[in-house]
């Protein structure tokens, strides 16, 4: 192990054009260390040799997929998190998708990929659950509303660019948000008819979240959309949004659909 103070002086004085022979001799550190410092540096900066910055739709003015946007936007506000490891240069986002929804999975490592493209992305297996992770600089500059402590704890709101997408594709965010916090249930009741009893069954949509905020970007949605909703009674501090109204569940039928 080497000070700091030196690893960040070879550092600079390898910026500043000094070989790394040299730098490895005036400091007495190996060689093969100074190289090392020195390709870690110009790795994060990305200059190392191979290796170009990614661009950034909101840095550089890239082009966005808008659709995906909307719907990766979902799902982060409703399972996903973005951390910040030691071990990692850059911020990691990690959408959880349950076992029992390959094709979320699938749909999910889809829409990363069409708005990040050129990079990576994996899936962790858990207990029950995988995340689907992509590691990039500018996960921040697409989800400003990362920040510290739970969602449910600080203000959600959207940027002016991020309400003109949600505008543009309501219903890949309603999406999302559904395939992340939500769920498409068959509830069903018994009537008497002609003194035999007959079960019916009918589609419900319903999506839970502990966030004032982000239930209120649904419901605005929603709103949006022509879909009619209501809140359940619950005495957690979830708050759980129930479509069942035979129309508006057509409509969610048609647009968004139960997990798969």
């Amino acid at each position: 192990m080497h000070d700091p103070l030196i690893r960040s002086r070879a550092v600079a004085l390898v910026r500043s054009g000094v070989t790394n022979a040299d730098v490895a001799r005036l400091l007495d550190v190996p060689p093969g260390t100074v190289s090392y410092w020195t390709h870690i540096d110009r790795t994060a900066s990305g200059t190392a040799p191979g290796i170009r910055p990614r661009p950034c739709p909101r840095c550089d003015g890239c082009d966005l997929d808008e659709a995906a946007y909307s719907y990766l936007l979902g799902l982060y506000l409703g399972d996903g998190y973005i951390v910040q490891h030691a071990q990692h240069r850059a911020p990691v986002l990690a959408i959880t998708c349950g076992n029992a929804w390959p094709g979320l999975m699938d749909a999910c490592e889809a829409a990363m990929r069409s708005v990040f493209p050129g990079n990576s992305v994996h899936r962790r297996r858990k207990t029950g659950c995988a995340d689907v992770k992509l590691s990039s600089k500018h996960l921040t500059c697409l989800f400003p509303q990362h920040g510290p402590g739970r969602k449910h704890e600080r203000p959600i709101a959207l940027e002016p660019w991020q309400q003109r997408i949600v505008r543009a594709h309501p219903w890949e965010f309603v999406r999302g948000l559904i395939h992340s916090d939500g769920s498409r249930v068959i509830n069903w009741t018994t009537r008497t008819i002609a003194g035999q009893p007959k079960r019916y069954e009918y589609p419900r949509y319903f999506f839970t979240n502990t966030s004032d905020d982000i239930i209120r970007l649904y419901t605005d949605t929603l709103d949006s959309l022509g879909v009619a909703w209501k809140h359940l009674r619950q005495r957690r501090r979830a708050q759980t949004i129930s479509v069942a109204r035979r129309a508006s569940v057509a409509l969610m039928d048609a647009h968004v659909g139960p997990k798969f």
